[in-house]
């Protein structure tokens, strides 16, 4: 136990964050061969998913700043991985678009970080792991709704 009484080991934010920062670790190892970041392939997972998405709601999506996804998405338009209108069909808003060769790119980074996730789900049952993600994501929830 800290001084402050908090045993870390039974401090569920504790272990959650240990957990997302041993993720975020591991889904790095796996990208960095492919010159991607997590934040490359969230982006582009995201635009796969969600064809048109703006800059703001990449940065959602990505948990990361408005300014660090247009820093992002300038450098993946000029490596001809994504695509935007040079003028906002519709305000002020330019969505973005895979490129086939940004489709070719994370083809193989999905293969890349759903190894990881089956890794880290190693030693779970399938029941187990149904009840992970029914957990987690009724947590989720909670934080979200339950203010």
């Amino acid at each position: 136990m800290s001084q402050e009484g908090v045993d870390l080991d039974k401090s569920l934010g504790y272990l959650l964050k240990e957990a997302s920062s041993a993720l975020r670790a591991a889904m790095e190892e796996v990208l960095r061969p492919l010159g991607m970041t997590v934040t490359h392939y969230s982006c582009l997972e995201l635009l796969a998913q969600r064809p048109g998405l703006s800059n703001s709601e990449l940065a959602r999506g990505a948990f990361v700043t408005r300014q660090s996804m247009n820093v992002l998405l300038q450098t993946l338009e000029r490596e001809g991985q994504v695509t935007r209108p040079a003028e906002a069909p519709v305000g002020k808003v330019l969505p973005t678009r895979l490129t086939p060769r940004g489709r070719r790119l994370l083809e193989k980074a999905t293969v890349a970080v759903r190894s990881v996730e089956v890794r880290m789900l190693t030693g779970l049952t399938g029941t187990e792991q149904e009840g992970a993600f029914r957990i987690l994501r009724s947590m989720i929830h909670s934080l979200r709704e339950g203010s």
